[in-house]
């Protein structure tokens, strides 16, 4: 899959492109209106991420100049303008979807999969397996063996990435894109926080650990 990411703040940008190929897309990036209009127009993408406000043409008139132009890739915009005003707008110009900065990368990540799927008709898998966890995505409901657990919203997209990646290192940096935004201050210890809070429901009752520490590089999922 192809996204195209058209934003002009290199620190957005950086945790937009760097967190989708992370997660398997191959991805282009503008820094500006103009030359994102230009790689829209004449590369074949599956989904467009398109800040509002660009330098040289703004995002909404970039969108319309697309789609009267009969490209009908689906485009999720991103505003620091959340008012429903300013969503209607964006939308009539001709958007899929809208999110509101600051954003978590986990969030973005689902509306591009959302609009890759409706735009494909690909039905992703509801659930998830790895090294003996069961997750489904519609419920959130997780289980291991015959025991469920009930985890908070981050909790859950933790270990929805490890479940993604089984037995490969998922560094700090690749889970802070995934579960906070790109304000987050990476100086401070909440990961490490995190991933406690999860092992002692996943882990804790169990001979078998699953989540292990990668001294200097992260977490990795796996038996042993």
């Amino acid at each position: 899959m192809r996204v195209l990411v058209i934003e002009d703040d290199s620190k957005i940008a950086g945790f937009v492109v760097n967190g989708l190929k992370q997660n398997g897309f191959a991805v282009d990036h503008a820094a500006d209106g103009e030359q994102g209009l230009a790689m829209a127009a004449t590369i074949t993408y599956d989904t467009i991420v398109l800040d509002v406000m660009l330098p040289k043409l703004d995002g909404l008139s970039l969108l319309r100049e697309l789609r009267k132009d009969k490209v009908r890739t689906p485009v999720l915009i991103l505003s620091a303008r959340a008012s429903v005003d300013d969503r209607v707008t964006g939308l009539q110009a001709g958007g899929d979807d809208y999110l509101t900065k600051p954003f978590a990368f986990s969030e973005l990540l689902a509306r591009v999969q959302a609009l890759i799927r409706r735009a494909t008709q690909v039905v992703e898998p509801s659930t998830l397996s790895a090294c003996g966890i069961t997750m489904d995505l519609l419920s959130r409901e997780v289980t291991r063996g015959a025991r469920k657990f009930e985890l908070q919203s981050r909790e859950f997209a933790l270990l929805e990435l490890l479940m993604r990646h089984p037995g490969r290192a998922v560094t700090k940096t690749m889970i802070m894109e995934h579960i906070w935004d790109y304000s987050f201050d990476p100086q401070t210890n909440v990961v490490d926080v995190l991933v406690h809070r999860l092992r002692s429901k996943i882990d804790k009752d169990f001979e078998v650990k699953l989540i292990h520490t990668i001294r200097g590089v992260g977490y990795v999922l796996k038996p042993g």
